[in-house]
């Protein structure tokens, strides 16, 4: 911990050089391209400085007291395509935009995976960017449910609250997520566990595909996606946005406001939002019971922006109570509730009543999950480069009561705290190369504080020590780096009683069931790619990198009964990190008519951890574990490694034609093979991994319908996912679900949506987002949702799974305020 704290001291070692500081003024013009008139409200933006500015009247704009340094620049307007430009800046320079009459992007800036904001087709990885259009336009429940249709990306769902990011086939800590600009720490290893993530929080997502361990560290196996929060407001400019949210299907009620500024160089934010829902339902289940939930947020930034460059503060509080889908139904197919005994001798379960079924509040089982985060983020001019140094708390609570006869009492609660750091320096750009070294890594400490355990308390720390390159000759970009690991676990003394609950060392009947252990492990990284322009329209990317993980909590040290899956799992704490070697190869086109791209990748993993069913050394059958009466005949399961090998592909497909401005025809497809090697058909394939999907939308665009609805859009769609018929047969099994099934069927889902903007003269009054998703109410259940697992006989036959949602209407209202104008 002292090393934390040491760490928190040396972004201030910095200050007493600030004073000095050059004063460098960026300045120019935003014109149309095609006309030549200026362009007033253009937002121009420095995404490594966090500064904006707009134009004025007369088109033109003034950044003044930067850092000097080599910066990406990106002007944004309405109607008009991104324009971005490197722009070098010292003392005074003049730099003039002129934008072209599009609605289409067609360079972006990304900064995940790299070290500064980059160019996005300078990036040898593929990285997917979902704009806030994109998550205004499309409903969802959560904030992985909203980008689950992205090609390459899919989410493990335990209902409508909680979805775990799958990327290219894998999960759990092999994603990153990144949220405020540091890797969100929560307890990803379970089953049914989700990030703890404000949507409405989120203006920006990046998806990188691919190992990204270079930056990141552990973990970052699979990919890593980045939640950016809204931009800095430029000088002189206050505004805020009220927003409302309803949907027909599960009575969804959600409801934000936010205000953000800047006023002499000090910016600021604050955002309070409540989301909650009934339970959902569909035309075979009815009202799924006990899938409701509320998530309450609240954040508040804070920041100072110098010509020495910019230091701010940032907090935010996440909440979310949300029910556990049991599944359990009479014969006649209705749902059953838990009935508190309380010795009147009645069934433990009885029919839910249709108050039940529509009541916002959840009932038991239930979770209640609590995250604090705390973000220092700073960048200093130091010489002609810059110091960046972020400093992180975190705090993640996550309760579960499930014990009827104590319903107040947490069975599972486990209390982490991680403390993050990241200290980088980054160099000027001379003859189109620039370079950044630094380290970064974490502290944890982990308690459990419920009844049941599974896992044992543990601190960890690691360090990161690494290297990333940038050289551009001619049309060639090449980027590469090295990196180098190395994480301490150390798993502590935990006592129990003989069915795993837990018991203080001095109670004479406990049992030591976790033994104190110390894992150390080390890993090495690398990256190297190239993104190579043909021509203006034509590109190529390549890459290959090495990324490393270092076993979790679960699969190094679990002695006891997962909850979430009512299974045995023991860990073992001598596993080896995973190491991964990826291949990654993306061809594409950006014209003014057509972008299309395909990526295709090659991803071998060796010492991948899996859990696997044991067999009983008496029967020769499956393993069993009694120890716990309220879960008898519990199949054990060990944590074990083999090598695996991920193959797969997406494809995007954009046609927009110049000469049709009001169409866009999108389609895309992906698929990905994940198969463990040297083992038995019945563990061959990788649980969860996500079955080929097929997506095509066609939207009509129309800037002016009448005088007041303004910047509006129709569109319909269609998505299709194939059956995955590779299936991790093992836990068909254990489940209840038998080995002669063998995966969720096909399903064929109709969506359509529209948009406007309601006008008043000139201002915008509200902006209106209407969704219809599956449309012809079609009864499925997705390969991705853990509900494929229950199991029921109604009607005297076998019933397996619940299924996801129905038809679902979405209605989205955005009132923007202006406080104040430059």
């Amino acid at each position: 911990m002292k090393k934390i704290y040491y760490l928190l001291f040396i972004p201030l070692l910095f200050v007493s050089f600030l004073s000095n500081a050059q004063r460098n003024v960026l300045s120019g013009m935003i014109t149309d391209k095609t006309t030549g008139k200026p362009l007033a409200g253009a937002t121009i933006y420095i995404e490594d400085l966090k500064i904006a500015a707009i134009s004025n009247n007369e088109g033109i704009y003034k950044i003044d007291e930067i850092p000097r340094g080599t910066y990406v620049v990106t002007v944004r307007y309405i109607g008009y395509a991104l324009e971005t430009r490197i722009v070098k800046v010292n003392y005074r320079v003049d730099e003039n935009f002129s934008l072209s009459p599009t609605r289409y992007e067609q360079n972006e800036v990304v900064v995940t995976g790299n070290s500064i904001a980059t160019e996005l087709k300078n990036t040898p990885q593929p990285i997917t960017i979902i704009p806030k259009s994109y998550l205004d336009e499309n409903a969802s429940t959560n904030i992985i449910d909203a980008i689950s249709k992205v090609p390459g990306v899919s989410g493990i769902t335990d209902g409508q609250s909680i979805a775990k990011p799958v990327i290219r086939g894998l999960g759990y800590n092999r994603v990153v997520t990144v949220n405020d600009g540091i890797r969100q720490e929560g307890q990803q290893w379970g089953d049914e566990f989700g990030i703890e993530v404000d949507p409405y929080s989120v203006d920006r997502i990046e998806i990188l595909k691919g190992p990204a361990s270079l930056v990141y560290g552990s973990d970052a196996i699979s990919g890593v996606i980045n939640f950016l929060p809204e931009e800095t407001m430029p000088e002189g400019q206050v505004k805020g946005d009220i927003t409302t949210a309803y949907q027909t299907n599960n009575g969804l009620i959600g409801t934000a406001g936010n205000i953000s500024g800047t006023l002499k160089g000090i910016s600021f934010s604050g955002r309070i939002d409540n989301t909650m829902a009934h339970a959902y339902q569909n035309k075979d289940d009815g009202y799924v019971l006990n899938s409701q939930f509320s998530n309450f947020n609240t954040d508040a930034t804070i920041g100072i922006h110098r010509k020495w460059g910019y230091s701010q503060l940032h907090y935010s509080y996440f909440e979310l109570r949300t029910g556990i889908v049991e599944g359990i139904k009479d014969s006649t197919g209705a749902f059953m509730i838990q009935d508190n005994l309380n010795n009147t001798g009645q069934p433990p379960y009885r029919e839910a009543t249709n108050q039940e079924l529509h009541s916002y509040t959840p009932f038991l089982i239930n979770q209640l999950v609590k995250h604090k985060k705390l973000v220092w983020d700073n960048s200093f001019e130091i010489g002609k480069g810059r110091i960046v140094a972020k400093l992180a708390w975190q705090q993640n609570s996550r309760q579960e009561n499930n014990d009827i006869n104590i319903p107040n009492t947490s069975n599972i609660w486990y209390f982490l705290n991680t403390y993050n750091y990241d200290f980088r320096y980054v160099s000027p750009t001379k003859n189109n190369f620039d370079f950044s070294v630094g380290i970064n890594g974490m502290s944890q400490n982990s308690q459990n504080r419920g009844t049941l355990l599974l896992i044992p308390e543990y601190s960890l720390f690691d360090l990161g020590a690494f290297a990333i390159a940038n050289k551009k000759i001619g049309k060639l970009n090449i980027s590469g780096g090295l990196r180098y690991d190395t994480r301490q676990f150390s798993g502590h003394n935990d006592y129990t009683d003989s069915t795993g609950n837990w018991l203080p060392v001095s109670d004479p009947n406990a049992i030591h069931k976790f033994l104190a252990y110390t894992s150390n492990y080390n890993g090495v990284s690398a990256s190297l790619g190239g993104a190579y322009q043909f021509n203006k329209t034509t590109y190529l990317k390549a890459n290959i990198a090495k990324g490393f993980r270092a076993p979790n909590v679960a699969e190094s040290g679990s002695n006891g009964i997962h909850d979430g899956t009512v299974i045995y799992e023991i860990g073992q704490p001598n596993l080896k990190p995973e190491s991964s070697l990826e291949f990654d190869l993306t061809p594409g086109i950006t014209s003014k008519n057509v972008t299309a791209e395909v990526s295709v990748f090659y991803n071998s993993i060796s010492n991948f951890i899996y859990a696997k069913g044991l067999n009983s050394l008496v029967s020769g059958g499956d393993s069993i574990n009694n120890s716990n009466p309220a879960f008898p005949n519990a199949p054990v399961f060990l944590y074990d490694q083999t090598n695996a090998i991920l193959t797969g592909a997406e494809l995007m497909v954009d046609v927009h034609p110049s000469g049709l401005k009001w169409l866009d025809w999108y389609t895309a497809f992906s698929t990905v093979n994940a198969a463990l090697q040297n083992v038995p058909d019945s563990i061959k394939y990788i649980p969860f991994t996500p079955p080929a999907r097929l997506r095509s939308e066609i939207t009509i665009n129309c800037k002016k319908l009448n005088k007041v609805m303004r910047n509006a859009y129709f569109k319909v769609g269609v998505y299709y996912s194939f059956q995955q018929s590779n299936v991790y047969l093992q836990a068909n099994k254990y489940q209840g679900v038998g080995d002669s099934v063998h995966a969720t069927p096909a399903y064929t889902l109709l969506n359509a949506g529209f948009g406007t903007d309601i006008m008043d003269h000139k201002r915008t009054v509200l902006s209106l987002y209407i969704s219809l998703d599956n449309l012809t109410d079609v009864s499925y259940t997705d390969y991705m949702s853990r509900f494929k697992y229950y199991t029921n006989v109604v009607n005297g036959v076998s019933q397996i799974g619940v299924h996801n949602m129905g038809r679902n209407i979405s209605f989205k209202i955005i009132v923007p305020i202006n406080f104040r104008k430059q």
